[in-house]
């Protein structure tokens, strides 16, 4: 018998459940809303950088366009597809580039993905702000991904 709301919601597969690897299983939504419960749902030291991201991105593109598929937040100009993602692993969040071979310097992780690029990011890294921010600011003016 669980003795904790907290034993219970484990029990009755309530809340977010985490897929292999570590990535929250999150509905298809669209919206800052589907996106918030995906970063609320990262775990550990992975939910706070997740709010990082996502505010870097909100700042930076302040009119951006949020959805979730696939397990994942998806960043894009309405109408224009997505031009960034991010995913949980289970040692780190990986950044998606999706016309990253186009971004001046290129992300260091290839794809098998045309154009796409990747940044994985582990607890213990710094992110580079500046860095990431102008990535941001290069992709959202590509031609954005629609799949």
């Amino acid at each position: 018998m669980p003795n904790s709301k907290k034993d219970t919601a484990k029990k009755s597969g309530s809340g977010p459940k985490l897929l292999s690897g570590g990535n929250p299983q999150i509905p298809k939504g669209v919206g800052d809303e589907p996106v918030q419960a995906y970063i609320a749902a990262m775990p550990g030291w992975k939910s706070s950088m997740g709010k990082r991201l996502d505010r870097l991105v909100v700042r930076t593109v302040p009119d951006v366009h949020k959805v979730v598929k696939w397990n994942q937040p998806f960043y894009g100009n309405e109408g224009d597809g997505w031009f960034f993602a991010f995913r949980c692993y289970t040692e780190y969040i990986q950044l998606q580039f999706s016309s990253g071979t186009s971004l001046d310097p290129v992300p260091p992780k290839e794809s098998k993905h045309e154009g796409m690029r990747y940044l994985n990011f582990r607890e213990d890294d710094e992110l580079d702000e500046d860095q990431f921010v102008s990535w941001i600011k290069q992709a959202q003016k590509l031609p954005g991904r629609r799949d």
